[in-house]
């Protein structure tokens, strides 16, 4: 027998992704920031090769030029005679860079971490848990400064540093759901079964962490943008002559009374990339929640 189409898609059902992304495809300002923030990243990676300027390379008859159209300089230059357009793309590669790495790393030792000590529960969770807090008392500023001033301001020490003190939210987000997790039927039925505790933890409780760890995901990549841009502006995040937002905007501010556009493209810029990853961050807490189903 034919069923009329509606009654077989309401037969068939929607699994929670796919109803997830139906729905996160009508909040439109979470469809906008998502189709921005692809449009500045891949702005970020083609653009500098499409510009006839290097991103360190001076025109000397052109310094502190506002933006014009006549030279090729659209954004304008710095002091140093330095293309900002370029600048700017070759900065938000950078700083989308550190931000994606560090969050992901940030991220995986979270879950691990808190997946472990929900899980295991008793004096090694209790032990884990203090470990967190301990690292919470530690002030963040002071020791990124620290390690930041003895092992170097590489790219990658950067990354390091930031993730050392991101990862401590996600931890304690990740330790609550498996607190809830671990006294699951499918759970007890993997322990009745002799499955060991490492394959129960990463086959049957991080998976159903996903939503709460894709949401988090997105609040936690703008704040670590925003403390690379902030070590950056102290002059403790990348160094010349690789540039970032942060190192942009610390360049702006010097000079914000004579050349204000040399602040106010990077800044707006930063701004807009933080914005969207607020506003995807809120569509997939909608999206995933499973009480708007």
């Amino acid at each position: 027998m034919l069923t009329p189409p509606e009654i077989d898609g309401l037969v068939q059902g929607r699994s929670l992704w796919s109803d997830a992304r139906v729905r996160f495809a009508r909040n439109k300002a979470a469809l906008v920031s998502l189709l921005l923030l692809a449009l500045i990243g891949l702005t970020c990676v083609i653009g500098p090769w499409l510009l006839p300027y290097a991103f360190d390379s001076a025109d000397w008859n052109a310094m502190s030029t506002p933006p014009s159209w006549q030279n090729a300089h659209f954004w304008g230059t710095d002091d140093a005679g330095r293309d900002l357009l370029v600048r700017c793309l070759i900065g938000g590669r950078v700083s989308l860079t550190v931000g994606l790495l560090a969050t992901l790393s940030s991220v995986t030792l979270g879950i691990v971490w808190g997946a472990t000590a929900g899980f295991m529960g008793g004096k090694i969770d209790a032990f884990m848990m203090r470990v967190v807090d301990m690292m919470y008392a530690i002030p963040y500023l002071l020791i990124a400064i620290l390690l930041i001033t003895i092992l170097g301001r590489e790219f990658y020490l950067v990354v390091f540093t930031i993730t050392v003190f991101s990862w401590m939210d996600m931890a304690r987000v990740v330790r609550g759901q498996t607190l809830s997790l671990r006294s699951m039927e499918y759970v007890e039925a993997a322990r009745a079964m002799g499955v060991s505790n490492t394959r129960i933890i990463f086959r049957h409780i991080v998976p159903n962490l996903l939503g709460v760890v894709v949401i988090y995901t997105t609040v936690t990549v703008p704040g670590v943008i925003l403390t690379e841009s902030v070590l950056s502006f102290l002059g403790l995040g990348i160094q010349e002559p690789m540039t970032s937002w942060g190192v942009l905007i610390h360049d702006g501010a010097n000079a914000m009374e004579v050349t204000p556009w040399i602040l106010l493209f990077p800044a707006g810029l930063l701004c807009i990339t933080l914005y969207c990853f607020n506003f995807i961050g809120d569509g997939l807490r909608d999206a995933l929640d499973p009480k708007e189903r």
